[in-house]
């Protein structure tokens, strides 16, 4: 049981950290000191190695979660918190789903065809995505420990 709170934990931690650091520290940066091709090109590269780590963070979510549910007994015998959880969890993973598979797809056609203002319309949507999934994430964290006390 130590070892699946681990994995989540690990999971949840390069998720919410990944897109703390994203959207908090690295954007700003990066917005202040680099001209629109660069800034997308970047953008591109970044979550061209950070996405493979958020499909792996949300199936390692998703399972260890389960396989922790399980064995507390299933959903029906975990406390209301853990559904709390998991419905935000699987809310995020929904978010994720459509931003990879939506704006990020728009967002790589754009930066290959050099379509600078596409591009950057297609990063401001993912930045309100990756925004939402974060404050979703922290709330979420934070729930967890008030609801678990």
């Amino acid at each position: 049981m130590q070892l699946l709170y681990l994995v989540h934990v690990l999971a949840t931690v390069v998720w919410v950290g990944g897109m703390f650091f994203a959207h908090q520290c690295l954007r700003p940066v990066a917005l202040a000191q680099l001209e629109p091709p660069a800034r997308l090109r970047l953008w591109h590269g970044v979550f061209g190695r950070f996405f493979p780590w958020v499909w792996a963070a949300v199936l390692l979510l998703v399972l260890s979660g389960q396989g922790l549910a399980a064995l507390m007994g299933g959903m029906a015998a975990v406390p209301l918190h853990v559904h709390v959880m998991a419905g935000l969890g699987y809310l995020m993973a929904a978010i994720y789903l459509y931003l990879y598979f939506v704006p990020y797809a728009g967002l790589r056609r754009a930066v290959a065809a050099e379509d600078w203002p596409a591009a950057g319309a297609v990063l401001n949507r993912i930045r309100m995505l990756v925004g939402s999934n974060l404050a979703l994430g922290l709330f979420n964290i934070v729930l967890v420990f008030v609801l678990a006390a």
